[in-house]
């Protein structure tokens, strides 16, 4: 039985299908959010974030990969701290990757708005535990 309080929106921005697929799944079974959404770059997800009309959509917790075309997740992080302010809504942000680079972590460690940096593939226990944090 899962007692994590559910949260609402749920946004998952990773070109890797299967990645999201799984996490998107371990989500619904622990009902830990009704409500899904994934982007395959930073840059379709920021779009998504900016324009007004889905002011009422604004995830309340983001996964965000690091290796993606188009946008990846560093890029979409400086187009994230200038649009935060206009979306009035606070987000936490989780990078989510398969890089253990020391280099990779401090960086995004470094920067404010990233609340924590998850190795792939995150399991049932860590995924409770950051819901746990957000609720």
């Amino acid at each position: 039985m899962n007692l994590v309080t559910p949260v609402k929106t749920v946004c998952v921005i990773d070109d890797d299908k299967i990645h999201v697929y799984g996490l998107k799944k371990l989500i619904s079974i622990k009902k830990l959010s009704p409500n899904l959404i994934d982007f395959p770059n930073g840059k379709e997800a920021i779009d998504f974030l900016a324009a007004p009309e889905n002011s009422a959509k604004l995830p309340d917790i983001i996964f965000l990969d690091i290796n993606m075309p188009v946008m990846d997740g560093w890029d979409f992080m400086e187009h994230y701290v200038k649009i935060k302010p206009q979306m009035g809504k606070k987000i936490i942000v989780y990078m989510v990757s398969s890089s253990i680079n020391d280099e990779d972590i401090l960086r995004a460690k470094a920067i404010a708005d990233i609340s924590d940096y998850i190795i792939k593939p995150v399991s049932p226990e860590k995924l409770i535990e950051l819901f746990a944090l957000a609720a």
